[in-house]
């Protein structure tokens, strides 16, 4: 039969820490009342050793005729005195009795055994002490008003500290659980939201656990539709405005026709070019946020050789080293296109590229190195943002539209890649692109 677990996270952190904390009040009470007990008893056998040594004193300074006189009113309290020797009745008591222990520490000049006298109808023995005077005369004192069962235990060495290190132990256990119990699902929308920032396709969270888990879950589940909606419908205007924008830059350009001036015409031209790559980046763009082509097996070897071919048939020059190995799971139109970029990137700034495969466990590392210039470390990440150029490509032959990393970056990612760059050692600018295996 399973117990009722509350539903709400609230109820949940209460109800540990009040079962955690009652526990530990209950071992600290229990600790506490074993202690205190322990003390009582050594403070009632100190008083009982301090009592025995006065009437010692006592009757050791009395002749030794007015003794037998005196014997009653000395243990008329709780004392029991005679002046004779133990029995053969009485049953020896051990050495480490803590009765016996208080006796010789307040008389340790005194030779002191202590006896139990078992008398048939009572359910405890009687503690029986037998001192010598200083006479050597025998001193019998029978302690029938102490508690039962007065042998107790001395604490073993550490037991405090035992007990200590229990209770922190006990209170920091509780605290691990109240606070996983409260972080976990923390961790679990943190990870969700990662995974949107990659793949806004990525599945939505379940909708379990405690009351605030589930309505933060749901909330989660709706803002991410709305992504999904948001992109879908840029994608949409996007699309929409390239495909409008074709017939006044067709209409544009048979107007150009029409302009005498060469020059003139030459620069309308140029200007409805770049108008219309503008519209196409765009769009790709906004594509690449959205790609839902389906995964298959790719052998990466084969994709960066036809690259490399089609890169020679242009007349530039590419240079590839090491396999991949194995195929991986991706999206083949989109990895070409990822992979494409990079390589023309550092064509078009670097004059030659250097493609390097690396089998890393897990995934497959593919390092595309120009010889170029490189870049500012400032800048080696802000260049994948949209529309971002370096003052150095910033014209018409060179700087494109500023969307071309941007893509790469979307492209990858949608299938669980990464990229960066970084400036190599050796001179040129190196794209590192990181493929996982699954």
């Amino acid at each position: 039969m399973r117990l009722p677990w509350p539903r709400s996270l609230f109820a949940r952190m209460m109800l540990i820490w009040l079962v955690g904390i009652a526990v530990v009040l209950a071992v600290s009470f229990m600790l506490f009342v074993g202690e205190r007990e322990r003390v009582g008893r050594a403070a009632l056998f100190e008083g009982i050793a301090q009592e025995i040594a006065a009437a010692a004193d006592v009757l050791d300074k009395l002749p030794a005729d007015e003794r037998v006189r005196w014997i009653d009113e000395l243990g008329r309290r709780r004392l029991r005195l005679s002046l004779r020797p133990p029995g053969d009745h009485l049953r020896r008591l051990p050495q480490d009795h803590a009765l016996l222990g208080a006796l010789r520490q307040t008389m340790p000049e005194r030779a002191i055994v202590l006896y139990a006298h078992e008398r048939e109808g009572r359910r405890h023995p009687v503690p029986v002490a037998s001192i010598r005077l200083t006479d050597g005369s025998p001193l019998q004192v029978r302690l029938p008003g102490i508690p039962p069962a007065p042998e107790l235990p001395k604490p073993p060495p550490g037991r405090l500290f035992a007990a200590l290190f229990a209770l922190i132990g006990g209170v920091s256990l509780l605290t691990w659980i109240a606070v996983r119990l409260a972080t976990r699902p923390l961790s679990r929308l943190a990870a969700a939201a990662r995974a949107l920032g990659e793949d806004p396709e990525h599945a939505p969270m379940p909708i379990a656990g405690p009351t605030e888990v589930a309505l933060a879950a749901s909330a989660f589940n709706q803002m991410q539709q709305r992504i999904r909606e948001h992109v879908a419908e840029r994608t949409r205007i996007l699309a929409a405005i390239s495909h409008d924008l074709q017939t006044p830059v067709t209409r544009l350009r048979l107007r150009a026709e029409m302009v005498d001036d060469e020059a003139l015409r030459g620069r309308i031209q140029s200007d409805l070019d770049a108008m219309q790559a503008l519209v196409r980046e765009g769009l790709d763009y906004a594509r690449s946020l959205d790609e839902r082509a389906p995964m298959q097996p790719i052998d990466l070897d084969d994709l960066l050789a036809a690259l490399r071919d089609d890169a020679a048939d242009m007349g530039w020059t590419v240079i590839m080293a090491g396999r991949a190995g194995a195929p991986l799971r991706g999206r083949p139109v989109a990895l070409r296109r990822a992979l494409w970029n990079l390589i023309e990137n550092g064509l078009k700034f670097g004059g030659r590229v250097e493609l390097r495969l690396e089998e890393n466990p897990g995934e497959v590392v593919v390092r595309i190195r120009d010889h170029g210039p490189g870049l500012p470390e400032a800048e080696l990440e802000k260049v994948f943002e949209p529309f971002y150029r370096t003052e150095s490509s910033r014209n018409r032959e060179t700087g494109g539209t500023g969307l071309g990393l941007a893509i790469t970056r979307n492209l990858l990612r949608g299938q669980g890649g990464k990229v960066s760059l970084r400036n190599h050692p050796e001179g040129g600018l190196e794209a590192v692109v990181s493929l996982p295996r699954s």
